[in-house]
């Protein structure tokens, strides 16, 4: 049965059935009461079954006493004799049905051969013939017990058999009995009554035990909440523990790699600050420097004039390059919804991003070659990973060597695309590796220095790629050059959230 999205919403909105320790509590008090309701019923049972398989027996022992004191009078012998002898062991035998007819609150009939009723205690079937499924079995030595809950009664027959003189049993009559089951129905009551008393103190008793079950159940997660709210309102910084449970294990681990990501994310957003606030107050330093060294000076040869100036555009060159990529990682860091997304030969985007370098490549005296294994088409930004590309090869060719090479070569399968820019550089150290991606991280500083470069390069490239699901590794030796492997989707694939994020901008 499924239920309409506004109940299943009015429904998690209920704050009781969204507790958990709630949910434990009713888990609990459910398991118990059917617990209880089906053990009451499976007693009930049992002990009826029971009371009336007992009663069947005492019954059938006392018939077959009598059974066997029909055949020593020979009470089917005598029928229509008139022998005073013989109708008094009738009529006592009459009389002892008649007396277990009573005590049982039944009915008992004797039924002779051809199934014609000698005697009934009722007095209302005999000289009958009674034909029944019971009657004929029992003839035929088989004995039967039914019980009747609907009617109120057990019915039972009995054979009566006789030994010949050649020793063989014969069954020679039949006992029907029906005896009432009013006293199993009033034990029954009682023990239902009784059953009913104590189940209402065992439901008493689970309640109990699951409220108390439930809050010691949850108070680790209670524990959880405090912790972590400590740690919300800056009342500790350390890492915190609840080792209670698995669960909460998991639940603190979780939260403990958290919380160290967050303080590593805080630290790197203060030193980027910090890194922010240096780069950009070295230019104007230089410049306030080389403004007051002018002013200082009354009569500036045109010379040195013209040497100052063009110090201060560089630096201001510099300060423009920073202020460039600070916004460009800026982009970066949004949503993957400002990507433009299109269908781009990687082919040709590979070949202008290297023509467009190439001036660079021949001042630095470096080799730029390009190779491609097959044409490839790719869903991508082409901006966007063209500025990647071009972060590549540029810092390919500006941290090279003196007649170095610059390799540049396209891959793909039947579900990526493989950009591998490899060179014969400076190479990069074991400790600087993982770091190079980090804003303002500068593996060779003074080099980067002497190039001009700002520390965002490979930031702005990992992030640009990062917004196309792909990944970029690097391998490097020091002094002998390195090697940027970048892996894109062929297909660019919007996240559910960010499908459904757009749909409802476009609605609005």
């Amino acid at each position: 049965m499924t239920f309409p999205k506004p109940v299943k919403d009015n429904f998690k909105q209920v704050l009781f059935l969204r507790s958990f320790r709630a949910r434990i509590c009713l888990l609990t008090l459910t398991v118990g009461i059917l617990t209880s309701v089906m053990m009451r019923h499976a007693i009930m049972q049992t002990y009826e079954s029971k009371a009336v398989k007992q009663r069947t027996e005492t019954v059938q022992n006392q018939l077959l006493i009598v059974a066997r004191h029909l055949i020593s009078n020979n009470y089917f012998a005598t029928y229509r004799m008139q022998d005073p002898g013989m109708i008094a062991s009738r009529q006592a035998i009459n009389a002892e049905l008649d007396t277990i007819s009573n005590l049982y609150g039944g009915r008992v009939m004797i039924i002779g051969k051809g199934c014609k009723v000698i005697k009934d205690t009722y007095g209302i079937s005999e000289g009958k013939t009674i034909i029944s499924e019971e009657v004929i079995k029992c003839f035929l030595g088989e004995n039967t017990a039914s019980y009747d809950a609907d009617n109120g009664f057990i019915e039972m027959t009995i054979p009566i058999t006789s030994t010949g003189t050649d020793g063989k049993t014969a069954t020679v009559g039949v006992m029907l009995a029906s005896v009432s089951d009013e006293i199993i129905v009033d034990m029954v009551n009682q023990m239902d009554h009784n059953a009913t008393v104590l189940e209402i103190m065992m439901i008493v008793a689970i309640v109990v035990i699951s409220v108390l079950l439930s809050g010691v159940l949850t108070k680790p997660f209670g524990k959880v909440t405090e912790e972590i709210r400590k740690v919300k309102e800056e009342l500790s910084e350390e890492a915190i523990s609840v080792p209670d449970y698995v669960e909460t294990v998991h639940i603190i681990d979780a939260f403990n790699e958290l919380l160290g990501r967050m303080n590593a994310l805080n630290a790197t957003r203060a030193e980027f600050v910090a890194n922010v606030s240096h780069e950009l107050r070295t230019p104007m330093t230089s410049l306030k420097v080389l403004a007051d060294s002018l002013l200082a000076q009354p009569d500036v040869p045109a010379e040195l004039y013209r040497e100052f100036m063009t110090d201060m555009v560089s630096e201001i060159d510099r300060e423009n390059r920073i202020i460039s990529d600070l916004l460009a990682l800026v982009k970066m860091d949004k949503t993957e919804q400002n990507l433009s997304i299109e269908t781009v030969s990687i082919n040709e985007l590979a070949e202008q991003t290297i023509k467009r370098l190439r001036p660079i490549a021949l001042e630095k005296n470096v080799a730029l070659d390009f190779e491609s294994k097959r044409a490839v088409k790719a869903e991508v930004d082409e901006v966007k990973l063209t500025l990647a590309l071009t972060n590549l090869v540029e810092n390919a060719i500006k941290y090279n060597k003196d007649h170095g090479w610059v390799k540049v070569f396209l891959d793909a399968d039947h579900q990526y695309f493989t950009l591998t820019v490899s060179d014969s550089g400076l190479g990069i150290s074991e400790t600087d590796l993982p770091h190079v991606y980090e804003r303002f991280y500068r593996a060779d500083k003074s080099h980067s220095r002497q190039i001009g470069g700002t520390g965002l390069g490979l930031a702005i490239t990992k992030g640009a790629i990062m917004m196309h699901h792909g990944t970029i590794t690097v391998t490097s030796e020091l002094g002998k050059g390195s090697t940027f492997t970048v892996k894109i989707p062929l297909k660019h694939v919007v996240p559910k959230n960010h499908a459904e994020n757009a749909s409802q901008e476009e609605k609005h």
